[in-house]
């Protein structure tokens, strides 16, 4: 069915690891290619922050504890989860894939799918959207922290908190630039979201082929076996599945309406793709990412595709209620 097929975006990663895998940069080349994936890292941020409306962002904080309920699931739940999966797979998993694993589970949420699918599936659309964007806000700073200490803990990757301050050079920086403008540039940006998506997906594309390219070249493939994929997947699929039923079942039992319900459901339970890659770039500089990466983009096909499903179930039992 087509829901269940990878959309362009997906596909495009997929091809550019595939480039990376036979035609990998080095050297010099890849010096000047970093400081344009950089570049496009900034450009990135900044424009994430001259879209977010900072009214929609002010009326939605008011609903907080639907917020601290999301950020609870993003920053609290999905942790737990990956230090339990530490106990089932110390000796399943290579240490680089386990830290993989770690680093999905302490991202921030996505925003585009979140919004998208809370739309989709009848939610609270303005609480999705304040949700999404809050978690990518407090990621810049909570991402790294928890980083350091789930990491540091499970002694399966190194980790300087020194990392904090370049995400506050590298992403925050670009982030508020974009916030004390976005008075004046903001209705252009979210006009003209199409003709900027390639930027935003461009820097993506940049940050896979820089990480694979790294890492084929020290051995990625020789390392990681059709096993250690199938591993991740199923633990991926895993986590997405416990974190779905906490946050759906677990927002009807604290008396949440049906809108909010949606809302906690799909914003709770995303890992952001966008922002984990960029990140990890910055946290793991100068060590080998691309198995690192893997997982999250592995989890990322895996949780469209789940809530393609579960927001179009969402969507007919709304319809049915009304009949």
């Amino acid at each position: 069915m087509p829901r269940f097929l990878p959309d362009t975006f997906t596909i495009l990663l997929v091809a550019t690891v595939i480039l990376a895998s036979f035609f990998p940069i080095s050297g010099v080349a890849a010096d000047y290619f970093g400081l344009a994936t950089n570049g496009a890292i900034g450009l990135l941020f900044f424009l994430h922050g001259a879209r977010l409306s900072r009214d929609v962002v002010i009326a939605g904080f008011l609903h907080w504890k639907l917020h601290l309920t999301i950020l609870a699931a993003t920053f609290v739940l999905f942790p737990l989860l990956g230090l339990c999966t530490g106990v089932l797979v110390p000796g399943i998993l290579p240490p680089a894939l386990y830290a993989g694993i770690l680093f999905l589970c302490v991202l921030p949420s996505t925003v585009q799918s979140s919004i998208a699918f809370t739309s989709i599936a009848g939610g609270n659309v303005p609480a999705a959207i304040c949700s999404a964007s809050a978690s990518n806000i407090f990621g810049m700073f909570v991402t790294p922290l928890l980083a350091g200490v789930l990491l540091s803990a499970s002694g399966h990757a190194e980790f300087s908190l020194d990392a904090l301050e370049s995400i506050l050079l590298q992403l925050l920086a670009p982030f508020i630039l974009g916030q004390i403008l976005q008075p004046w540039i903001g209705d252009f940006m979210r006009a003209k979201k199409k003709l900027l998506m390639p930027v935003d997906r461009g820097s993506i594309l940049m940050v896979v082929y820089l990480a694979f390219s790294d890492s084929v070249t020290e051995g990625l493939w020789q390392r990681i076996s059709i096993r250690d994929l199938v591993v991740v997947i199923v633990v991926d699929a895993l986590i997405l599945a416990i974190v779905l039923a906490v946050t759906m079942f677990g927002s009807r039992w604290a008396g949440f309406s049906k809108q909010d319900e949606i809302a906690i459901t799909f914003c709770g339970s995303k890992k952001s793709l966008a922002s984990g890659i960029p990140i990890a770039t910055v946290i793991f500089a100068g060590q080998s990412i691309g198995s690192i990466v893997l997982p999250l983009m592995l989890f990322h096909q895996i949780q469209l595709m789940v809530c393609a499903v579960l927001a179009q179930k969402y969507a007919a039992a709304a319809k049915e209620a009304q009949l």
